[in-house]
């Protein structure tokens, strides 16, 4: 069948080549972008069940005034405002709560200025003032800032004075247009990255070419078919992932055409016609690079079972997408080969003696070693990997979505200034929402607690029932039926931070005794706000990687299984893919947390890296047990793997030297979490493609031996059955 197909593709080249372009074309004018196919998908983080959004909306209904804003405007001159600023602030507020401001769409507004005495939050004394707007859940982010930025006009402040927009929805539209800026320039970079390191690789002019037209193509209509489906079914990929969709669509297209090509390379200088060379390239390749496709796709889809929204959507597009580009690059490149011919290698020689001894490059007197001494190598790697590992034992996650922005952006320089004249929990405090029958008649017990809350260490200040001047229940911090109060309490750090999400964690382990212990009847309580959402966040990715890695693991044994018709080796081969991950992660909690001075990395870098990188690895393990696994049926097999290792180890050094270099380039958008991200998908390509399959995989197939291929014998002599694998 495969060689139905690979006769198939060389014979109708033309039409095929042409076929995908105008596919391409067709695709480009009729179907979106992944950013005209959004449908808010990174808006649904929070699981459905979540305790933090039944109290935000429990404050919403229950109080007269909700507290939930997440859209901050900053006023501050550090010579002081004067008292008619302050003033003219007051009563925009108060025109924005009757609609009277043009343009300012705000459901509602409130504000605080540090210059009111005795608010323990503030850090200066009429400097600064803060004002909260409330929207809609109809409103987008862009929506909200347009409507912000419309206040900052009706403020009309002086040129000598700071007025910003932060919170959290400003940030995140902030990072949206970071990213659509900056994705032009990754592409760019990746394409210049991708054409030296193939073109070095194959020596030659015309390989990047034809490897560039190749991506360029699938990614074009994976892209929009995936945005087009997306579309259709009311689902959609974030904007804040599509450059990991073009970084990995970059890497895994071009790695396919380094081994077309390679191979195809060796066939044409050992004498045969560029259309047969063409045709048992294909015949040799298609389905080893088939099954590699499917296991990054299988790999990316397992993310269907996470719970956060943006990872949900995220996986399965990523998929297809690569199935997509997978068809793309098994018609399109053998057809292009085919087409072009001996002039592939210009302007290196078409001809030359094919070499058939094992090389003498560092990489194949390392397998030698390996083989030769598995269990030194074995252990050797295992030290090393662990050794770089052990910054796992001081990961800290936090969501920096503010904090993660360039130090110019808008979102970023309000907080800062926003800092100055008042702790920065200030731009999204946690608020307690307790509940019981007549609850606001304990005056003094509510008075303790908010004590009790206020002496919390990194707690900056609260507000609640001590703090209303009367026992009338305005709806601000008690209710109106007098059922429910709230306190409203002021993180002295980031609200965003690991710090912040671990004292809130405390603090509701001990909440029912602290209630009990200043005279509060049984009463339900729960804690709304961004720290407590960034809670939930770090729970759910958590359990998301106790969900999605298993599934990833076994998913990837069962297709090795099927390939190599063995149960043993797929076992170990996937578990030392986790080894990369786990290296790279250590790296960069030493690299961001302790030289940089980072407080954490981003809660999705771990789950999100973790899986694309073992996903990848199984390319790499595919391609090097193929290898091993053909050249053993015809010779013992520690050869076979000095010889087939050697081979696949230079190809898959290619590869993640290409994979890495696509990756690295996401650190060019300049959010915390891209820079965090490139450095562990970048460090752990490397790790895996010099380490793991180059040095450790050989030793521990050389030391589990011909056992690798139980239930079958295809390693025990004189075993026949050959399993294609790549040529070097």
């Amino acid at each position: 069948m495969v060689d139905v197909l690979a006769r198939g593709i060389v014979a109708a080249r033309l039409p095929i080549i042409v076929g995908w372009i105008v596919a391409a074309a067709v695709m480009t004018h009729l179907l979106p972008t992944l950013q005209e196919a959004q449908t808010g998908a990174l808006g649904q983080l929070v699981p459905a069940d979540s305790r933090a959004l039944e109290a935000e909306e429990l404050s919403a209904t229950a109080f007269r005034f909700p507290l939930a804003s997440r859209t901050v405007v900053v006023e501050r001159d550090a010579g002081g405002l004067d008292t008619f600023r302050v003033v003219r602030s007051a009563r925009l507020i108060a025109d924005v709560n009757d609609g009277l401001v043009p343009g300012v769409r705000a459901a509602g507004a409130y504000g605080v200025a540090n210059s009111v005495p005795g608010l323990s939050f503030a850090r200066e004394s009429g400097t600064t003032a803060v004002s909260a707007l409330l929207f809609g859940l109809d409103f987008n982010q862009n929506a909200r800032v347009a409507s912000a930025r419309r206040y900052v006009t009706a403020l009309d402040p002086p040129p000598d004075s700071y007025v910003g927009i932060t919170g959290a929805i400003p940030a995140r539209a902030e990072q949206a247009e970071l990213i659509e800026e900056r994705l032009p320039l990754i592409e760019l970079v990746t394409v210049a990255l991708i054409a030296v390191i193939v073109g070095l690789y194959l020596r030659s002019l015309l390989a990047p070419v034809v490897t560039l037209v190749t991506v360029a193509l699938a990614y074009v209509v994976s892209v929009r078919f995936v945005a087009g489906v997306g579309d259709t079914l009311g689902l959609s990929v974030p904007p804040e992932v599509e450059p990991i969709m073009v970084a990995l669509l970059f890497g895994v297209v071009t790695d396919y055409g380094l081994f077309y090509m390679s191979r195809f390379r060796r066939r044409l200088r050992s004498g045969e016609a560029p259309q047969t060379a063409a045709r048992e390239t294909a015949v040799e390749l298609t389905p080893l690079i088939v099954v590699c496709g499917l296991s990054v796709a299988v790999g990316s889809a397992a993310l269907v079972v996470a719970e956060l929204g943006f990872l949900r959507a995220f996986g399965p597009g990523m998929a297809v997408a690569v199935l997509v580009g997978l068809a793309v690059t098994v018609t399109f490149m053998p057809a292009v080969l085919a087409t072009v011919g001996g002039l592939l290698l210009w302007p290196g020689p078409r001809r030359e003696p094919v070499r058939t001894d094992v090389a003498t490059g560092w990489i194949d007197r390392a397998i030698v070693t390996a083989v030769r001494a598995p269990r030194r190598t074995t252990a050797a790697c295992l030290l090393a990997l662990a050794a770089m590992a052990a910054g796992l034992a001081w990961l800290e996650v936090g969501n920096p979505l503010i904090r993660g922005l360039p130090r110019e952006s808008e979102p970023r320089m309000a907080y800062e200034q926003l800092g100055r004249g008042f702790a920065p929990g200030t731009v999204a405090p946690t608020t307690l929402v307790v509940t019981a029958s007549g609850v606001a008649r304990e005056r003094e017990a509510l008075s303790s607690l908010q004590a009790v809350l206020g002496d919390q260490p990194g707690v900056a200040g609260v507000l609640g029932p001590a703090t209303s001047p009367t026992r009338q229940p305005f709806g601000v911090v008690v209710s109106p039926s007098g059922d429910a109060v709230r306190f409203v309490m002021v993180p002295e750090n980031d609200p965003l931070s690991a710090d912040a999400v671990r004292l809130l964690r405390n603090l509701d382990a001990r909440l029912a005794d602290l209630m009990d212990a200043v005279g509060l009847p049984p009463a339900r309580a729960l804690f709304a706000g961004d720290t407590a959402i960034t809670g939930e966040l770090i729970d759910t990715a958590g359990g998301d990687l106790l969900r999605v890695v298993p599934l990833v693991l076994v998913a990837l044994v069962v297709v090795l299984a099927v390939y190599l018709r063995a149960l043993v080796a797929p076992v170990y081969l996937v578990l030392l893919a986790a080894l990369a991950p786990l290296a790279a992660l250590g790296l960069a909690v030493v690299f961001f947390q302790g030289l940089l001075g980072y407080p954490e990395l981003t809660y999705f870098v771990p789950l999100a890296a973790g899986v694309l990188l073992i996903a990848l690895g199984s390319d790499y393990n595919i391609f090097l047990v193929g290898r091993i696994w053909s050249e053993a049926g015809e010779m013992p097999l520690r050869d076979a793997i000095v010889a087939a290792g050697s081979g696949a180890s230079h190809a898959i050094s290619a590869a993640g030297l290409v994979l890495a270099a696509s990756f690295a380039a996401l650190a060019l958008v300049p959010i915390a979490a891209f820079h965090q991200l490139a450095f562990v998908l970048a460090t752990g390509l490397l790790i895996d493609a010099f380490l793991v399959r180059s040095v450790l995989t050989p030793a521990v197939i050389a030391l589990v031996g011909e056992r690798s291929s139980w239930p079958s014998r295809q390693l025990a002599a004189p075993a026949r059955a050959r399993v294609p694998g790549p040529a070097r």
